[in-house]
């Protein structure tokens, strides 16, 4: 053995030896280990922390244990259960994937790489993450985490353009042909718990007598402090009898295919909503990983709920039935909290 690849062998090995030791097995996902579960937590965990997550995985298996329970499982049964985890194009793509492998792959969950990459919401690192999981196959990742370890450790610029099929290349050099379940889950734990993105535990880690980037200070570059956009939304809420009329959003932006109060942008308001009993304005602000969301809700109150022309999807929901729809957040909130 040369040494290069002593050296990429040894960088695996104390990974993997790290994991032994310190591996974050009391994590849901970690625990009756399948293909499935492996699908839907690398879902969840995609621009979402972990702490994040947990109460969602475990709400998600509940309700839907195995790919049998999810098959029948309508668009709005899943976005239900997404209410608050946000970027909702990730239940979407559950969906999707979900009704591709009911109908192509006779519900059998995919057991080949190139099969797994085809699905919608299931990149290279997320189809690794399931073949080195679940298959026990080596397959190499490149998440977040991951991406941190091996750039501070070979001394990477992840803002050069070329960063990223270097990283990736790396990635797959270090990828280890045994003990892969170990290195996949090791590498994440180490990224996640010790390999801080502002302030890594260096003294914790089992690379740092080889790593570059050691004990060197680590700060958000200029490059990713973007500056949030503002947008302001208007809606009007009708009510009546413990019912709200909602309208499912379409446009492909924040919030697609979600519940939502009517939107003045569509400019029907005045001859949809017609003489409220009473009605109040709420003003709430909400913030999304790339918007701030300044947003007035006029709630209308009427005596009973009345049919609408309109070629928008709608539907008065009854307020005990919110938790079966997808609604955003701060929206299922007021509904919850309105009297």
């Amino acid at each position: 053995m040369n040494n290069l690849n002593q050296s990429k062998e040894n960088f695996s090995n104390k990974v993997v030896h790290w994991y032994l030791n310190n591996g974050r097995n009391n994590l849901p996902w970690r625990k009756n280990i399948s293909p499935y579960r492996v699908w839907i937590s690398e879902i969840m965990l995609q621009q979402t922390q972990v702490k994040t997550v947990i109460p969602f995985f475990k709400r998600f298996i509940n309700k839907f244990p195995n790919l049998k329970s999810l098959s029948t499982a309508s668009e709005d049964d899943i976005l239900a259960l997404w209410t608050g985890l946000g970027f909702y194009r990730r239940a979407k793509n559950i969906f999707k994937t979900k009704e591709i492998i009911r109908e192509d792959y006779k519900n059998i969950f995919p057991k080949k790489f190139e099969e797994l990459i085809l699905l919608p919401g299931i990149g290279r690192s997320t189809a690794g993450a399931i073949m080195s999981i679940a298959y026990k196959q080596s397959y190499p990742i490149l998440d977040a985490n991951v991406k941190r370890v091996i750039s501070r450790f070979d001394n990477i610029n992840i803002d050069n353009k070329k960063a990223i099929k270097l990283l990736w290349s790396l990635s797959e050099s270090y990828t280890p042909s045994k003990n892969i379940f170990e290195y996949t889950q090791g590498i994440m734990d180490l990224g996640a718990v010790v390999c801080h993105t502002s302030s890594p535990s260096c003294s914790e880690c089992p690379l740092r007598i080889s790593c570059k980037g050691a004990y060197k200070k680590f700060g958000i570059s200029k490059k990713s402090r973007k500056q949030k956009l503002h947008k302001k939304i208007n809606f009007t809420l009708a009510h009546s009898n413990q019912s709200f009329l909602l309208f499912r959003r379409n446009e492909k932006s924040f919030w697609e295919s979600l519940w939502v109060p009517y939107d003045n942008q569509y400019k029907e308001k005045s001859n949809i909503f017609k003489y409220p009993l009473r009605s109040e304005v709420k003003n709430l602000n909400h913030a999304l990983s790339h918007i701030d969301l300044d947003i007035t809700i006029e709630i209308f109150d009427y005596k009973k709920p009345f049919k609408i022309k309109t070629n928008l999807e709608h539907q008065w929901i009854n307020k005990n039935e919110i938790h079966e729809y997808g609604l955003p957040k701060p929206i299922k909130s007021i509904i919850e909290n309105y009297v």
